[in-house]
């Protein structure tokens, strides 16, 4: 648990992914684990968002299917943000945390932003370049159910547990 009184820099946690995509959802179900953790209301689907916390002003939770250029304008008014997504592999830790660059990514996909990328459109557009992090967990199954494989359900935890350390930093 955080210390009592500890006051949080204005953080938002962004989540996204699909949750009927099986582990793709993953970020969901950390964003709900964060929230149980700080007593938040939950929502009762992904789809009606997270109600702020009068206990916690200072941290919001949000999540999207996928990130757009439209977050950055949001992203700027905090001091720090962190990223949730689910990986398929592509870095060798099961929940890997690393720091953010502000830098445009080009991507071959046109309905696609990465999270450097929206922290580029949020310096470009408002001079704001918030300390970020991206907390990217393994997925192992995509197929077409909300529920998260058993492999990648073992993961939240950590997840969280990395999530409430860079809080606490």
């Amino acid at each position: 648990r955080l210390e009592p009184g500890l006051s949080l820099r204005k953080t938002l946690i962004i989540g996204y992914g699909n949750p009927d995509r099986q582990d793709d959802g993953i970020a969901w179900h950390i964003l709900a684990a964060v929230a149980r953790y700080f007593e938040y209301p939950l929502p009762s689907s992904w789809e009606e968002g997270f109600q702020p916390s009068p206990q916690h002003p200072n941290l919001e939770l949000h999540f999207a299917l996928q990130l757009v250029p439209e977050l950055a304008e949001h992203v700027a008014q905090f001091e720090r943000v962190g990223f949730v997504d689910a990986h398929t592999g592509r870095v060798p830790e099961d929940v890997n945390i690393e720091e953010l660059c502000c830098e445009f990514q080009a991507s071959p996909l046109t309905h696609h932003l990465t999270a450097c990328s929206c922290l580029s459109i949020c310096e470009a557009l408002y001079g704001k370049t918030p300390e970020a992090i991206l907390v990217s967990v393994r997925g192992y199954e995509f197929g077409f159910t909300q529920t998260l494989s058993p492999y990648t359900q073992a993961l939240v935890e950590p997840a969280v547990e990395k999530i409430l350390g860079w809080l606490q930093a």
